[in-house]
Formats: structure tokens, C-alpha cells, sequence
């Protein structure tokens, strides 16, 4: 093969992810690794791979031959394939065997002329031998990210890595047969098993295992996971196996119970997945929070014995359905799936700690929604699909366009429509009309203005209610008159009235459409409060939720190393709320960060006066203290400090551990901090 090379130059690595995107960062691999390959993407059609490959963990190489079938848009002259850029094919053939020619670009893509040309909707299969070393640290297909590393005691090859010729990264559906050699004592993960490994002897001479694995069906089993983990662990049925290092074996049982219970949650919810086997494999935390893969989840190994990793978990198996079973036909589709395994980790949350916790979770996701709801989702494959513009739109709106649904068709049409959705398009892209048309079938309901309003168009309501309460005559009690006025012109949804009185409180549906609904309320009691949407149904906008949403884009803009944007976005958060205790709190940090310790201290007693939202910005803020006393020589301060968070009794993310052990010894602020 000739291929001309084009270097690439070097990329700032973007920052590690903070703690509150560790959710939004598992839900990457729902979307498009480069954008370089958008235009050809849909008509170029891979059906099928299969991959030989030799993994040797001590000098990271991988030494592949990977078969593709394909078949080529109309009247090309050539194609591309998406190619990790730290790998070097040595060799194209067709199935001819003649060696084909090819471009290489900077980002690794590969355009490569046919010896013949290609026949109208015929296959082809060309075959593609490459090497390379891959530590995690090479250029990647997604800046800031690590996709691929061959190491110990972990290894791990994602499809986001392009780790072979890909297309269509999550639109184009294939079958894989894979062929996997790693050394002694290694075990490999990936979609489709065929029964046990054999032994081989490697390239290096050295004794190894292959693992052999064939998933027949179209979909994205492209992520290999090979490690030392310790005996599998699994309860009930044993179908769920929880395979963990030696680092981690204690959390081993408890995760499989809760992996369990999801994996069974989610069967009752959305109907029989395609397999009723799936490996939950722990992962190093230099890479992504949670991956998946038909029979596989993927979860780092930090967050398998914390509670947040239940949620993260959650989202992760939701994707053997969403993601896996059906896909979105096009990125501006990817909300259906996004969204809907978000959902079904907050359904989870509700089935385990009730509604109210739902509630809180929501809170959240609305701000993500909002934050940048400039275009309408139908328009969303547009964006660059790593950015936290097109992740929050697909993710946390997604995640609320169910929620809506939900209220707007009741529990049982919406449980039927997401089954119907998964059996009518098993193994098929989805579009956005398909999913109406089946909510519609399963509801009986005419839904065109409610997803023209979220699907084709942005913003929230915010709801302003108007009423007046007239006694009514012979003592029949009291009559309130109201209207609900709203700003979208064009929206249209019933929303709930709560009308609380000295006695029964009354509950009742309003049709709001357009600006102004007005409704009639009797009651026997004199109503006290009227609320609107009490229970958090809807996506609306409020005083409130501009404060979590400024918070949410700082902490982003921190994850990308922007502190001062970040600081700006704090700022207007304060404006929207000047007794935030977390926009306080998150300034702190920031000021910190930039060793600005006076101004620092000031943000976290600000925190320690505000509203105390959340509750855990009290103890962390004693303990930041704590450390900035520290930093400077003022011990005795530090101690007060550390004493005080110790007082509060809120572990919150092992708070009083770190109070504790900073008690006994002076904190040292990091070298490279």
C-alpha cells in the first residue's frame, strides 16, 4: 500500500473531567469520535469485520488484520474509513488480493482508491494489516480523551478509538468476528463469546491466550477489554458476572447484586434484551467512566464501591437497550438514545429511593437542558458531538423529553411505547418520527405539538400564575379563577395545579396552549398556595434553575482548564442568587486553584453564609479552609477548621475521613497543584 502521511500537530490535552460530568462523560461513546468523515458517512456501509489481533501489554503494540465488508456509496471514486492516528497499516488489499492505494490525514482517516471500480450496491471485502503502539498518550480521534491503551494490568481498545477501520460511528450497525491474543494469564472481554481460550505461543515466543468472539447481529461490538481480574462474582441467576482486579475484589459482590437488580429492572421495563448475558468489567480510571458494548459494561474502577457509580452503572447497562438494541439513524437522533439511558437510570433512582429522590436528580437534569438549548435537537448533528453543548442536548434534554412523555401519555402507553420502540426497530437506526408514530399508536393520542415543541424547537416555560378566590354562596365553600400565562407562543401541554387548602388539598389538569389558559378550581376550604408542575413534570425555566445551569457551564469550562470563564459563569450565578452557597463554594475553588488565597477564603465563608445548597458545601468548605490555613502556616486555624467540618457529621464524598486525617497531619498542598 502507498499511503502519503500528513503530520499532525501537537493538541493541549483538555483537563480531567470533574465529578459532577462523570455521567455526561459515560455517555460520550453515544456519539461521532471526528467530524471529518460527517458527509460520506451515511452512504459508506460496513456490514461486517474480521479482526485478528495481538495485544503484548510489555511494549504496548498491536499487531491486526482486520477484514471489512463494505459496500460503497454510488458512483465513488473513493472511500474513507475513520483510523486511530498512532497506528501504521503496512497493507490494503481487496479480495483480489491486490494491494490498494491511500491517503492518510492528520486526524487518521483513511481515503482509499478501489483497484477496480466499485459495482452499485455490491460488496466488497478489502482486508487492512496495521501495527502500532498505543499507551494512551498518542493523539487520539477525540482531544483530551484516552480510548485506547495496551498496558497492565488493564488494557483496554474502545470502538470510540477507531482502533480498526470504522464509519459511522454509532448510525452504522456491523457484525464482528474477533480473534483476540493477549499473554498468560490475561482475560478478554468483548461482544459475542464462543466458549473458552486456548493457548498460543506469540509473535515474541512467549506462551498467550486467544479469546474468540462472534456477534452476529447488527450492532457496535467493537470494544475489547482484556485484564487480570480476579474469579467472576454473580448472584441470582448468575447470567450478570462481575469481573474485578485484585485492587477491587471487595467491592465485588455488592456490585454484582446491584448490577443485577438493574439488568432484571430494566428487562421489566423495556422487554427481553438481545442477550441475556452481560460482563460488568472494571476499567482504569485514565479513561472514560463507563463504556459498553453488546454484553458488556464497563466501569472504572474508582467508582465500582461508591454510591455515585450506582446511577453511573445504571446508565451503562440501560444502554444494552439503547445504544445496543436500537440506535439513532442520524446524530440529530442521538437523543432518543442518549436521553432515554439517562432516563433510565433516574426511572431506576424512582423504583429504588423513591420519587422524591427522582425528584432531586431532576433538578439537574434540567439545568443541563437548558444550559445550551440554543438549537433545536432536530438540528443537534450539526454540533461537534464531544462538545458539552451537544452532550447536555442529548443526554439531559433527552433525558426530559421522556420525562414529559411520560406525564403527558401516562405510565402504561409510555412503557408500551418504549418496548414497541425497541421490538419494531431491533438491530435498526431509529429516527425521531419512527419514535412518534409509535408513541402515537400505543397512546392513541395526536402528539405532533408536543414533539414539534421539544424535538423542533428550544427554550422552557416560565410560568406565572394569576388568580383571584371568590366565596361561594350556602357555605359550598370557595371558587379560585386563574390564569397560567407562559411565554412559547406555539407550546402546548397539560400541567398539573395543586391547590392546597385548610383541609383537602386539590389536584387538577390544566390544557395550557399558548400564553394565556385560564381554569376554574372549587374547593371547600380557602386555598392557601397554588403551585404549578409541583411534582417537576415539565421543563420550565426559573430563577433557580439559571443558577444550577451557570454553576453546571463553570464547572465544564473548569474541566477544561478555562478558570476564567468559569469564574465569570460562577459570578452570574451569584447574580441570580447572591446566597448560593455552591456558586460560593465553586468560586472558592477556582480562586484557589489560582493560589489566590485571601479571595479564596472570603468565597468559602460567603459559602458558609448562603442558603446551604447542597448541604455538604458546609463540611468541604471547613475543610478548603482548613487547607488554606495550612498552606500558610496559621495551624491552629486549620485545626479550628478541620474540627468544625468533623462537627457537622456529613461524609459526603468522605468528607470527615479527609477531616480526620488532616487533623492528624498538617495538609501539604501537591507539587503539581
Amino acid at each position: 500500500m502507498r499511503v502519503r502521511e500528513h503530520k499532525m500537530k501537537p493538541r493541549n490535552k483538555l483537563g480531567r473531567l470533574c465529578a459532577g460530568l462523570g455521567l455526561l462523560a459515560a455517555a460520550l461513546l453515544a456519539a461521532s469520535p471526528a467530524t471529518a468523515q460527517r458527509s460520506e458517512r451515511a452512504a459508506l456501509n460496513i456490514t461486517g469485520y474480521v479482526i485478528d489481533a495481538e495485544l503484548d501489554t510489555a511494549t504496548h503494540h498491536i499487531t491486526a488484520k482486520a477484514a471489512v465488508t463494505f459496500t460503497a456509496p454510488d458512483n465513488a471514486e473513493m472511500v474513507s474509513f475513520g483510523f486511530h492516528p498512532a497506528l501504521k497499516v503496512n497493507k490494503i488489499s481487496d479480495q483480489s488480493g491486490k494491494t490498494l492505494t491511500g491517503e492518510r490525514s492528520a486526524d487518521g482517516t483513511i481515503r482509499v482508491t478501489p483497484a477496480t471500480p466499485f459495482v452499485r450496491a455490491t460488496p466488497v471485502r478489502w482486508t487492512f494489516e496495521y501495527e502500532g503502539v498505543m499507551t494512551g498518550s498518542e493523539d487520539g480521534p477525540v482531544e483530551g480523551l484516552k480510548l485506547a491503551a495496551i498496558q497492565e494490568p488493564i488494557t483496554y481498545l474502545l470502538y470510540a478509538a477507531r482502533w480498526f477501520p470504522t464509519t459511522g460511528f454509532m448510525t452504522d450497525r456491523f457484525t464482528a468476528e474477533m480473534h483476540i491474543k493477549v499473554p498468560q494469564g490475561m482475560k478478554v472481554f468483548a461482544s459475542g463469546a464462543q466458549g473458552a481460550s486456548h493457548p498460543v505461543t506469540l509473535a515474541d515466543g512467549k506462551p498467550g491466550d486467544q479469546f474468540d468472539f462472534n456477534w452476529n447481529k447488527p450492532g457496535f461490538p467493537g470494544t475489547v477489554i482484556a485484564g487480570r481480574y480476579v474469579n467472576p462474582v454473580s448472584v441470582g441467576a448468575g447470567n450478570v458476572k462481575v469481573y474485578l482486579t485484585v485492587a477491587h475484589q471487595q467491592a465485588g459482590n455488592e456490585l454484582a447484586q446491584t448490577a443485577a437488580k438493574q439488568y432484571d429492572f430494566f428487562t421489566d421495563s423495556f422487554g427481553a434484551p438481545e442477550t441475556s448475558h452481560l460482563n460488568v468489567v472494571e476499567i482504569p480510571d485514565d479513561t472514560l467512566p463507563a463504556v459498553w458494548a453488546p454484553e458488556l459494561a464497563g466501569m472504572m474502577g474508582s467508582r465500582v464501591g461508591d454510591k455515585s457509580g450506582i446511577r453511573l452503572l445504571a446508565n451503562t447497562i440501560a444502554h444494552q437497550w439503547w445504544g445496543s438494541e436500537v440506535s439513532p439513524r442520524t446524530l440529530s437522533e442521538a437523543w432518543i438514545t442518549n436521553g432515554m439511558a439517562r432516563y433510565g437510570e433516574l426511572m431506576y433512582v424512582e423504583e429504588e429511593s423513591g420519587k422524591n429522590a427522582m425528584k432531586a436528580d431532576l433538578q439537574d437534569v434540567s439545568a443541563g437542558a437548558l444550559a445550551y438549548d440554543t438549537i433545536p435537537l432536530s438540528s443537534s448533528g450539526r454540533l461537534n458531538p464531544f462538545s458539552p453543548e451537544f452532550q447536555s442536548m442529548t443526554l439531559e434534554k433527552g433525558a426530559m423529553i421522556f420525562h414529559m412523555l411520560r406525564w403527558e401519555i401516562g405510565d402504561k402507553a409510555f412503557l408500551a411505547t418504549l418496548k414497541g420502540a425497541l421490538s419494531q426497530y431491533i438491530d435498526q437506526g431509529i429516527r425521531a418520527t419512527d419514535f412518534e408514530k409509535v408513541a402515537e399508536a400505543q397512546s392513541q393520542q395526536q402528539l405532533t405539538p408536543f414533539f414539534a415543541q421539544w424535538i423542533d424547537g428550544t427554550g422552557a416555560p416560565l410560568f406565572v400564575n394569576k388568580y383571584a378566590v371568590y366565596r361561594l354562596g350556602n357555605n359550598k365553600g370557595f371558587r379560585t379563577i386563574g390564569e397560567i400565562n407562559q411565554d412559547l407562543d406555539l407550546f402546548r401541554m397539560p400541567v398539573e395545579l395543586r391547590v392546597e387548602t385548610d383541609g383537602k388539598t386539590e389536584i387538577q389538569k390544566v390544557d395550557v396552549v399558548g400564553t394565556e389558559s385560564q381554569y376554574v378550581v372549587d374547593t371547600f376550604g380557602r386555598p392557601r398556595r397554588i403551585s404549578i408542575d409541583p411534582q417537576g413534570w415539565l421543563l420550565k425555566s426559573s430563577p433557580d434553575l439559571q443558577v444550577r445551569i451557570s454553576i453546571l457551564k463553570g464547572q465544564q469550562l473548569v474541566a477544561q482548564g478555562d478558570l476564567v470563564a468559569a469564574l465569570a459563569e460562577y459570578q452570574k450565578a451569584l447574580v441570580a442568587n447572591s446566597q448560593s452557597s455552591l456558586a460560593n463554594y465553586r468560586i472558592g475553588e477556582v480562586l484557589l486553584a489560582q493560589r489566590n488565597f485571601q479571595a479564596a477564603v472570603n468565597a468559602y465563608r460567603d459559602a458558609l453564609r448562603g442558603d446551604d445548597e447542597p448541604r455538604w458545601t458546609e463540611v468541604w468548605s471547613h475543610i478548603e479552609l482548613g487547607k488554606i490555613f495550612d498552606m500558610t502556616g496559621q495551624r491552629d486555624r486549620a485545626v479550628n477548621e478541620y474540627r468544625l467540618a468533623v462537627q457537622t457529621n456529613d461524609n459526603t464524598q468522605g468528607a470527615l475521613n479527609e477531616a480526620r486525617q488532616n487533623l492528624q497531619k498538617p495538609y501539604v498542598r501537591p507539587p503539581d497543584q
